[in-house]
């Protein structure tokens, strides 16, 4: 009986069918790719995202840009694509949490992003910070199977991982000021203080 009556509940507050093209859509582009670390699906990442978005009830519009927030930098998906499949709403979100194509270095792409989310839009602030969460909440539980070994997986060693984590958690701060991102936020400062040994000072 409560499955059904969430099941309702879901219905009323988001368009479920749009959001069930989003996952085909998600599921599809990004076949055949996996996470770094444990031999996982990347398609559960942008799964994650969408649900942690659902979780805090954002608009569907906001939900499906965070399943779909990966297309257009990590696979062939274009945002012309994404515009005649999910609107112009949608496509301008994931392409405000998207690195562009032109920048090369690790280094580059990651201080992009940095100062990147100082001017953002709030409805992308909440599909970056729930994709950001998920990454480090996804860190922190394959440390926990793998150890310090995990790092070899990654281009850049902890001490500029956790650099990275650290300059979007101050950026963040600097602009969340009210719930759910709030709540959100915090859950990353949390997650992100067991990956690197607490070593984060607010």
């Amino acid at each position: 009986m409560e499955n059904v009556v969430y099941r309702e509940m879901w219905y009323e507050k988001f368009d479920a069918p749009l959001i069930f093209k989003a996952i085909e859509f998600s599921v599809k582009a990004h076949e055949g790719q996996y996470r770094k670390g444990l031999r996982v699906p990347y398609v559960y990442h942008p799964m994650d995202v969408g649900r942690i978005l659902m979780d805090i009830e954002c608009p569907t519009e906001i939900v499906v840009a965070g399943i779909l927030h990966d297309t257009v930098e990590d696979t062939h998906v274009t945002l012309e694509e994404l515009r005649e499949n999910f609107g112009p709403t949608v496509a301008g979100l994931v392409e405000e949490a998207s690195e562009p194509d032109e920048i090369i270095s690790w280094e580059e792409r990651k201080n992009y992003t940095i100062e990147h989310l100082k001017t953002v839009s709030e409805e992308a602030l909440y599909v970056i910070c729930a994709d950001k969460f998920d990454n480090i909440r996804s860190i922190r539980l394959d440390m926990e199977k793998m150890g310090s070994s995990l790092w070899d997986h990654f281009s850049r060693p902890i001490e500029a991982q956790q650099w990275y984590y650290e300059s979007i958690a101050q950026v963040m701060e600097s602009r969340i000021k009210e719930e759910p991102l709030l709540s959100l936020l915090q859950r990353y400062k949390r997650e992100m203080q067991k990956v690197f040994g607490n070593l984060f000072n607010k």
